[in-house]
C-alpha cells in the first residue's frame, strides 16, 4: 500500500519561472534515465524478486524514486507557474508571449497542450515508454543494469547542474544527483553479496573461448591494455587466417527432407540471376549527367542506347 506524503523529500526554491529550463528538466522526469523509469525498473524487479534482502531495497529504492520523481516534477511545474498563468489570463502582447514560450526545448509544447505541469516525455516532447525498462529477471544481470542506470541518471544531473545558474534548482538537483550515488553503491553492494556472480546466469562459458580477445579492428590506433593482454587473455591478431574458430568448414547449413529440397531447388532455378545478362533498365533508359557509366556504354553500345532512348522520347505523350 502507498501512502503520500504531501511534504516533498527535498524542498524546492525556484528562483524565477523559466519554460525552456523546464523542458530540459523534463528529461529526468519522462526520460529513458529519469526518475519513473527507475521507479517502474526497481519496482517490477522487486515484486519478482524471491531473495527477502534484495525484494526490500529494490522497493525500498522504487518507492523513493518515486519522490524523486515528484520533486523534479515540482521544479517543473514552478518554472511553468508564469507561462501557465500568462497564457490563462493573456496579461502578456502576443509577441512577447509567443517569445517566452519558445526560448527552446520544447516550451512551447509544455505550455499550450500540458498547461505548465510536468509531462511524461523527455525534454524533446517524446512520450515515456515501458520500453525503457531493461529487466532480464536475473539478480546478476538486472542489479548490473541497475548500476549503469544510476550512473547514466548521474550524468545527465551534471549536466543539468551546468546549465542553470539558479541556487535553489542547483541545490535540489544536486540532492537528486547524490541519491543516485547512494543507489549505485547499495546495488553493487547487493551484486557483489551473491557468491559466483560472474558471468550472469547458470551455465558456465566455453572454454576455449573465455579468455579470447579478438582484433577484429586493425591498423592505426591499435593499442594494448589489460583488456587485451596478460595472462588473463589470448589475443587473436590473424583473424582470417583462423576462420572458423571452431574449426568446421564455415559454413551454414540445415538438413531438407526430400520434399524441402525439391521445392527449395525449384526456387534457386526459377529465381537464378544470368551472369551473361546485360538488360536495358530504366536508370539506363533517364540517365543524365551524374549517372555514371550506363550498362550498355560499358559494352560499347552508345548508339543502341541513343536509339532507344529516342523510342523513349517518341513514345511519351506530348
Amino acid at each position: 500500500m502507498f501512502m503520500h506524503n504531501k511534504r516533498l523529500q527535498y524542498t524546492v526554491r525556484v528562483s524565477e519561472p523559466n519554460p525552456a529550463l523546464g523542458s530540459l528538466l523534463l528529461e529526468q522526469f519522462g526520460g529513458p534515465d529519469g526518475e519513473l523509469a527507475a521507479a517502474m525498473r526497481y519496482f517490477t524487479q522487486g515484486l519478482a524478486e524471491d531473495d527477502p534482502g534484495r525484494k526490500d531495497m529494490l522497493l525500498d529504492i522504487a518507492t523513493e524514486e518515486l519522490s524523486h520523481l515528484e520533486v523534479i516534477g515540482s521544479i517543473v511545474s514552478m518554472l511553468n507557474k508564469g507561462a501557465k498563468s500568462a497564457l490563462s489570463e493573456a496579461s502578456l502582447e502576443e509577441a512577447d508571449l509567443y517569445m517566452s514560450l519558445n526560448a527552446g526545448g520544447n516550451s512551447h509544447t509544455q505550455s499550450i497542450l500540458y498547461g505548465g505541469g510536468p509531462s511524461l516525455t523527455n525534454s524533446s516532447g517524446v512520450p515515456w515508454t515501458a520500453a525503457y525498462i531493461d529487466s532480464r529477471g536475473d539478480p546478476t544481470c538486472d542489479l548490473r543494469s541497475n548500476i549503469a542506470a544510476e550512473s547514466r541518471a548521474k550524468i545527465i544531473y551534471e549536466r543539468l547542474i551546468n546549465i542553470t545558474d539558479d541556487p535553489g534548482i542547483k541545490d535540489a538537483l544536486g540532492f537528486l544527483m547524490t541519491r543516485e550515488v547512494s543507489h549505485q553503491k547499495s546495488f553493487e553492494k547487493a551484486l557483489y553479496s551473491i557468491r559466483d556472480n560472474f558471468p550472469p546466469g547458470k551455465l558456465p562459458g566455453l572454454a576455449p573461448y573465455a579468455n579470447l580477445y579478438v582484433n577484429a579492428s586493425q591498423g592505426e590506433g591499435d593499442a594494448v591494455g589489460p583488456w587485451n593482454e596478460g595472462e588473463q587473455w589470448e589475443k587473436l591478431d590473424d583473424v582470417a587466417g583462423n576462420l572458423p574458430l571452431d574449426g568446421g568448414d564455415g559454413q551454414a547449413s540445415v538438413s531438407l527432407g526430400d520434399q524441402e529440397m525439391q521445392d527449395y531447388a525449384a526456387m534457386v532455378g526459377r529465381l537464378a540471376s544470368d551472369p551473361g545478362a546485360s538488360p536495358t533498365t530504366g536508370a539506363d533508359l533517364g540517365g543524365g549527367p551524374g549517372a555514371g557509366k550506363l550498362s550498355d556504354e560499358d559494352m560499347g553500345g552508345a548508339s543502341d542506347m541513343a536509339e532507344a532512348k529516342s523510342m523513349a522520347r517518341a513514345q511519351s505523350p506530348a
